[in-house]
């Protein structure tokens, strides 16, 4: 089982960890502790790089399969083997890019069903751009301009953004993660990761965040469509 790292600590760009596992034909590596997002929810896995015994490799993708994370490595030289040191240094800029558009996207989930009761149905991002779908019957050039602007000043009120691990149970009681269908997590899911923007928006979500709103910065509506009757697609970039 992999420790998740990343989940109280989105901020960690390094770590020691050692190599529990081996997918040889994939050039994949598990190890006991990770700071890699393995990638979810819509939002990518990290990126970056692993050292072991003196040798560098690049980490190009991280996937979580059952309990254990594995690390899937570039070039062709021997991979580390099981019960190897190594040291993680996840690629910082663009963990912090998606670390702002994945704020971002649960601002923007907090505006739209606070204003106009529209829930979300889906979502995706890459660092610095992403697209949500929502449950609106009609959705017009006006009204875009309206989320725009609302979504700003939630950025620069300076949220606090708050996580916590809540017993199954807890987590239920919580009216605002009944109405995100967190009754559709399996069973077998014991304790939920909340993401708390305060006084905005709380959700389960297994991503990473930055700690305050005003950490994103300017949000820009790009576009919108019909994605069907009542589901409609808004499209958002970040400021570099």
């Amino acid at each position: 089982m992999t420790e998740l790292l990343y989940q109280t600590d989105s901020y960690l760009q390094s770590f020691d960890a050692q190599v529990t596992g081996i997918d040889s034909e994939n050039r994949g590596v598990a190890l006991d502790r990770s700071a890699f997002y393995p990638g979810g929810g819509g939002q990518p896995s990290d990126s970056g790089t692993l050292t072991a015994e003196g040798q560098t490799y690049r980490v190009v993708r991280a996937k979580k399969l059952g309990e254990d994370v594995f690390h899937y490595l570039d070039g062709d030289v021997p991979l580390p083997a099981p019960g190897s040191a190594v040291k993680g240094q996840i690629d910082w800029e663009r963990r912090y890019q998606l670390m702002r558009t994945h704020t971002a996207m649960h601002i923007l989930c907090g505006v739209i069903f606070r204003d106009y009761g529209a829930s979300v149905t889906g979502g995706d991002m890459d660092p610095l751009k992403g697209r949500m779908d929502f449950e609106f019957e009609t959705l017009q050039k006006e009204l875009v301009q309206e989320i725009e602007a609302a979504i700003n000043i939630e950025v620069a009120k300076a949220h606090p953004v708050r996580v916590k691990i809540l017993p199954r149970e807890e987590a239920f009681q919580i009216p605002d993660l009944i109405r995100t269908k967190i009754n559709l997590l399996p069973e077998d899911i014991l304790k939920v990761r909340v993401v708390e923007i305060v006084g905005l928006d709380l959700q389960a979500d297994g991503g990473t965040h930055v700690a305050n709103s005003s950490e994103v910065g300017h949000i820009h509506v790009l576009d919108y469509k019909s994605k069907g009757k009542i589901n409609k697609r808004i499209y958002v970039e970040l400021d570099a």
